[in-house]
């Protein structure tokens, strides 16, 4: 099974543009294909950024709370084991860590916030390589 953690601008993308890339992922994730891991502060990031009122009308509440439900169904909550790797923002290690715990892809439309590693992917590469 192909594991994944999903950073929240792929999140955000997945319920923003329900035909890209990032959307064909979550619903990857969704179907169980994809095993999504996270911890506590990641999904209180979901959580606080789908919640921002600038997306409370491109984004229904309902679609978000469904997909808290699946996840903490079907996904792991894992707890990371701490990296000594340098962030320029600190917000971004917990997705780099969890990932780097469980031995997963760290999916992310932002690969310029984090260390140039093998498992960091943009959403386009993660598709490529693993559902080619």
């Amino acid at each position: 099974m192909i594991k994944a953690v999903l950073d929240t601008n792929v999140i955000i993308s997945a319920f923003l543009s329900p035909t890209g890339k990032p959307a064909a992922i979550l619903q990857l994730v969704l179907r169980g294909e994809i095993r999504i891991y996270f911890n506590t502060a990641i999904l209180a990031e979901y959580e606080q950024v789908l919640g921002r009122s600038k997306f409370s009308e491109k984004i229904r509440q309902s679609a978000v709370r469904r997909f808290f439900e699946i996840i903490n169904d079907i996904g792991d909550n894992i707890i990371s084991t701490p990296s000594d790797v340098c962030f320029s923002d600190e917000a971004d290690r917990k997705f780099y860590d969890t990932a780097k715990t469980c031995g997963a892809c760290l999916v992310t439309g932002n690969a310029k916030h984090y260390p140039v590693e093998p498992f960091i992917l943009s959403p386009a590469r993660f598709l490529e390589e693993f559902l080619a």
